[in-house]
């Protein structure tokens, strides 16, 4: 079997979620949890993939869904777009995640004649690496250093958008920015004890921006 690519995997992505579309699934009918459907999504995805191609599945005790490729899938409703991911540092919020995320957003609908449920998978989309950064955190620090500021500004600004970081390591951060200014992200990330990604943003400008990518 060939082996899985980034661009193979947004193809077959497209394919699955046209698919699924379709599908009346009984195991869905008036499942309302999120994470319940995630899960199903996310597995029935998994096992068409390895009916195709060759790669390492990565799970969530182990991180991400396709650590070869460097990429993590969320699978959320359209009514609250928005999933968890677990929080490593703060300088996350700045510089992305540290990897791409294969975004599956759907609407769920019931039928009672059949006792099914069924997934219409609105959008797809994919966020580079480069793009999974906090957008206000971004943008408000890209502003800053192009307006001429300082390591001082810098660190006002992340004290003042309350960046979960000690003094020295908000030092730290500064004086990297100085060096290396952050690229815009698209994500809306909030602090808690694990990273709450809220995707409104990334439906609205995919295909629009760079490094956000409209798959379907």
């Amino acid at each position: 079997m060939p082996e899985l690519t980034v661009e193979l995997l947004n193809s077959e992505a497209k394919t699955f979620a046209d698919i699924e579309s379709s599908h009346d699934e009984p195991a869905l009918f008036g499942v309302d949890n999120g994470k319940a459907v995630g899960t199903y999504f996310e597995h029935k995805f998994q096992a068409y993939l390895h009916g195709k191609y060759e790669y390492g599945e990565g799970s969530s005790a182990k991180g991400i869904d396709f650590p070869g490729l460097g990429v993590d899938m969320k699978v959320t409703s359209i009514k609250q777009p928005q999933s968890s991911c677990p929080y490593k540092s703060a300088r996350q919020k700045i510089y992305g995640l540290g990897y791409a995320l294969l975004v599956f957003v759907y609407e769920k609908t019931d039928n009672s004649q059949n006792s099914t449920g069924r997934l219409k998978i609105l959008h797809v989309i994919f966020v580079e690496k480069q793009r999974t950064a906090d957008f206000q955190m971004t943008t408000g620090l890209v502003s800053i250093l192009k307006n001429d500021g300082n390591k001082d500004d810098l660190t006002a600004f992340m004290n003042d958008k309350m960046l979960p970081v000690e003094e020295i390591e908000a030092s730290s951060i500064a004086d990297e920015l100085l060096e290396k200014p952050p690229q815009i992200g698209y994500l809306t990330i909030s602090n808690a004890l694990q990273w709450r990604l809220q995707y409104s943003r990334v439906i609205e400008k995919a295909g629009a921006v760079p490094g956000v990518l409209r798959i379907k």
